[in-house]
């Protein structure tokens, strides 16, 4: 008997309807389901169904036309494929119609808590996609999902803070506060997922909505919290940023007897110290001093001792290059400023030898921006002159002030371009000389889109 040609499969296991899926061919998948409904459910040789990739393809149409007939999947035909049910895929696609379309049929094998071969359930992964609305429209069917672990024993909040999801868990904390109090297979919360994923906007986003200290300051399986874990692993921005919370307790010690300050003297003594690591050693110092009195803590070492044992490293490679950077661009953008002041836009009047265009307000605006570019970047190469005496203290107390004091000048002098345009080219030529201040005008706001708040910070 000849084999039906809507069900004959190609070395992927693929059968026509597997390929036109594949291909986003709608038209010709709703054919072959009106000829062969049944061939919806077949697996290919990565077990799956075209349910599975019209899910993650978004095409609704192939996903409500297979719902319409009846079926009663075999033992476990629904959690075959390692990538989950056809909801996993509709979620990792972030095709929201086709979630509530595979939801509202409320069949056996769209169960809405099914999990992948890894024990995730869909809701974990709109988390790690930080879909919030997702996470909405899954809640909104069985908020207790959130509750929901994998074979980490992670929540999806425990995966959102992972992947520095912050709509998601925002989502996730409004609907169920409690999940910031759930714990993975080594007594960890989200907060210290978000410390040792490095993903700070999380770790901020939690803060901001997690109450209760106690959840703050919890300890894991060793006895750190999310305080030590930062600490430990040189997360610089997460520890300051915990420490800005009054809810965290650097007063804590773990299992072993540790506070976080005592943790990164000990990385001192095993020559692992960069320079900022000692930033946040004299943070973690100086809120020990004024929360901790009267507490036994481990001894403090002193500043002379910690700068004895450093080691070269890769931060002190990275700031040597830094010094380097600031002091050519300072050094450039000074030179550069000193030249515009001998040749004035405009030029000078042959017989009072006075600038010509002096008695303008476009003219004044370009000598201050010019004196301020010139001046800050003389303070900026002066500063980085002396940054090679003392790199540890310099880099703690100056570099951002260096770092800022070249953005100031770049500004000045973009502002010093528009002005000096503006005098010489508008009077026969009006267009260019709009052009040019308009671009100088968007420069500082395409820096600021790019780069965010992070262009006024020295990266620690």
């Amino acid at each position: 008997m000849q084999e039906d040609p809507v069900m004959m499969v190609n070395k992927a296991g693929n059968t026509p309807l597997h390929e036109a899926v594949k291909h986003r061919w709608n038209k010709l998948a709703l054919r072959l389901l009106e000829k062969e409904p049944t061939c919806a459910h077949t697996p290919n040789n990565e077990m799956q169904t075209p349910l599975h990739m019209a899910a993650r393809e978004g095409l609704a149409d192939v996903v409500a036309k297979i719902l319409e007939q009846p079926w009663v999947p075999g033992h476990d035909e629904f959690n075959a494929a390692s990538s989950g049910t056809a909801l996993h895929q509709a979620v990792l696609g972030g095709h929201t119609k086709v979630v509530e379309t595979l939801l509202a049929k409320k069949k056996p094998q769209l169960m809405i808590d099914q999990k992948d071969s890894n024990g995730n359930t869909a809701l974990h992964f709109a988390a790690q996609k930080n879909d919030a609305h997702m996470v909405r429209t899954l809640l909104k069917h069985k908020e207790d999902l959130a509750h929901g672990r994998n074979n980490a024993e992670q929540s999806a909040l425990h995966v959102a803070a992972n992947y520095g999801s912050t709509k998601a868990a925002k989502e996730l904390l409004r609907h169920c506060p409690d999940a910031a109090e759930m714990l993975d297979k080594e007594d960890r919360n989200a907060l210290h997922i978000a410390v040792i994923s490095g993903k700070v906007d999380a770790l901020k986003c939690l803060l901001q909505h997690v109450r209760p200290a106690e959840v703050v300051n919890r300890r894991d399986n060793f006895g750190d919290t999310p305080l030590h874990l930062a600490a430990k692993r040189s997360r610089i921005k997460s520890a300051l940023m915990l420490l800005k919370d009054r809810r965290v307790d650097p007063c804590l010690l773990n299992e072993a007897g540790q506070s976080a300050r005592s943790i990164v003297e000990e990385r001192v003594a095993d020559g692992e110290m960069d320079t900022y690591l000692v930033y946040l050693w004299k943070e973690l110092k100086k809120s020990e001093a004024s929360r901790c009195k009267n507490q036994k803590l481990p001894l403090v070492a002193t500043y002379q001792s910690l700068r004895s044992r450093r080691a070269t490293s890769g931060n002190d490679e990275y700031f040597e290059l830094s010094v380097e950077t600031y002091t050519l661009v300072a050094t450039l953008i000074a030179t550069v400023t000193f030249a515009a002041t001998f040749t004035m836009p405009g030029g000078y009047n042959q017989t009072s030898g006075t600038a010509i265009h002096a008695d303008r307000a476009a003219f004044k605006i370009f000598v201050v921006s010019n004196t301020v570019a010139m001046c800050s970047s003389i303070v900026v190469v002066f500063c980085f002159i002396w940054a090679w005496r003392d790199p540890v203290k310099f880099k703690l107390d100056q570099l951002k002030w260096g770092h800022r004091l070249t953005v100031v000048a770049c500004l000045a002098m973009i502002v010093s371009l528009m002005t000096s345009v503006y005098l010489t080219v508008l009077p026969s030529a009006r267009w260019p000389a709009y052009l040019v201040i308009a671009i100088g005008a968007c420069t500082p706001a395409v820096v600021v889109l790019i780069l965010g708040k992070e262009v006024i910070y020295v990266p620690l």
